[in-house]
């Protein structure tokens, strides 16, 4: 009987290390050339050389425009994911609207501002605009106590899943987070980078306060869950918002839903949108309910109707808000 010859196994490689260096990292010796350590230096600092991923300069130029778009967009898209955000209730209003009492530390800081000068021009201004400021604080005690109400219901509903979104900012937006947060709910601020420096209100869950770059992917993120909106008092932002979510209702790009006016909200007073109305040939018939149901009622959590998507009403416990209208697509 022939006897084999076992082989032997050699020991597997280490994975990460190697006996003898590959020839690519040795360093080029001196003795053949004295100058080529400076020239490797060059390379080695030269863009060119960056890891495209840790490259900023390649990152923020113009030919990858479309890749920051992407990446704008997915990070909180995955963040939202993981937190399991499916549906949320839109918030939009005035950076500038402030709480009562600080409302009114400044009409009176104003106002000695005004004694002590002599009834200036410029202190007469800013009292007065100190005093419009106080005039509309109530509605930043109105939106807190929605985005209280909005936690509450949410919470004995039994879902959890229905938060309030702002814009993350002061005013309105600190509010309407600041009454999710009073209830320790969990509530969400999509912030933007502007030339001038800004913060997060302090009210906005740590994990699902976001900053964006392009204002098109903080839209898309607005809308892309949402149940409904409610819009407070504001400028032009506010307005730009409301006017593109009226827009893509009233054109079926998304399921129309509830949209808010809280009294003296944009155009809920002086602008009329009557100045859209179909008797001046502006838009055709079956828009009205798709533009918007205002509040008329003096408290904000009262207001009717907030159900089924599919016919523009949304149910939250005991809070519902409603536009009367019906619809057909998702936001893509």
């Amino acid at each position: 009987m022939t006897s084999r010859t076992r082989t032997k196994i050699p020991t597997p490689a280490d994975p990460y290390e190697r006996r003898e260096p590959l020839p690519s990292p040795l360093p080029k010796s001196a003795g053949g050339d004295p100058a080529a350590a400076a020239r490797v230096r060059v390379i080695l600092e030269s863009p060119s050389y960056r890891v495209a991923s840790e490259d900023i300069d390649f990152l923020a130029s113009d030919s990858v425009r479309g890749l920051r778009l992407q990446m704008d967009y997915l990070k909180p898209e995955l963040l939202l994911r993981a937190s399991n955000v499916f549906k949320t209730i839109v918030v939009f209003g005035s950076s500038r609207i402030c709480e009562p009492a600080e409302a009114r530390r400044r009409v009176e800081a104003a106002r000695a501002a005004v004694l002590s000068g002599g009834g200036g021009g410029e202190d007469a201004r800013r009292l007065a605009i100190a005093e419009r400021v106080l005039d509309n604080s109530r509605y930043y005690d109105i939106a807190r106590a929605f985005g209280r109400m909005v936690a509450e219901e949410n919470a004995r509903s039994g879902d959890g899943q229905t938060l309030i979104m702002t814009g993350g900012g002061p005013g309105i937006m600190e509010a309407a987070n600041r009454g999710a947060f009073d209830a320790k709910a969990k509530t969400i601020g999509l912030n933007i980078s502007l030339m001038r420096e800004q913060f997060p209100n302090p009210y906005v869950s740590p994990e699902l306060c976001f900053n964006f770059h392009y204002f098109a992917m903080r839209k898309l993120h607005f809308l892309q869950r949402a149940m409904a909106l409610v819009a407070f008092p504001g400028g032009y932002g506010t307005l730009d918002e409301l006017f593109e979510i009226l827009t893509l209702s009233q054109t079926r790009k998304i399921r129309p839903m509830p949209i808010v006016l809280r009294r003296r909200a944009p155009l809920a007073k002086g602008g009329q949108f009557r100045l859209l109305g179909r008797r001046r040939g502006h838009r055709r018939r079956g828009s009205r309910a798709v533009l918007v149901r205002r509040d008329r009622r003096r408290h904000l959590g009262r207001h009717p109707e907030m159900g089924a998507r599919e016919t523009g009403t949304v149910r939250l416990g005991e809070l519902t808000l409603t536009s009367g209208c019906s619809s057909a697509r998702r936001p893509r």
